[in-house]
């Protein structure tokens, strides 16, 4: 490699610096300025009542039944049946299975 190949380098790698730092400074200024939106994702979900579905999940859940077993009894895939019980236990804001039904029964939700 020649001197002047050195300095063709040399040269495009300072172009570069340049207009990476012009970018950098242009988002720091649109950052300083834009407005910061909190997030509000699960506080939202936790202050909703359980659905009527959710409730009979809870209520086949305090029978003792498998997520397999409540799939069949209600006609839903094992899947969905996940996916109310981590509903259920967000909008209950319970930690296992078995304290949502301890929370179920104490808010009157199954019997």
């Amino acid at each position: 490699m020649d001197a002047a190949e050195r300095q063709q380098i040399l040269d495009r790698y300072l172009d570069h610096s340049r207009r990476f730092e012009a970018v950098a400074a242009r988002r720091r200024t649109a950052t300083a300025t834009a407005a910061v939106i909190p997030f509000q994702g699960p506080r939202a979900e936790m202050e909703q009542e359980p659905t009527g579905r959710e409730i009979e999940v809870l209520q086949l859940i305090s029978d003792g039944l498998v997520n397999r077993e409540i799939g069949q009894r209600l006609y839903l895939s094992e899947e969905t049946v996940k996916s109310h019980v981590r509903h259920l236990l967000a909008k209950l804001q319970a930690r296992s299975r078995a304290h949502a039904v301890a929370v179920g029964f104490r808010r009157g939700l199954i019997g």
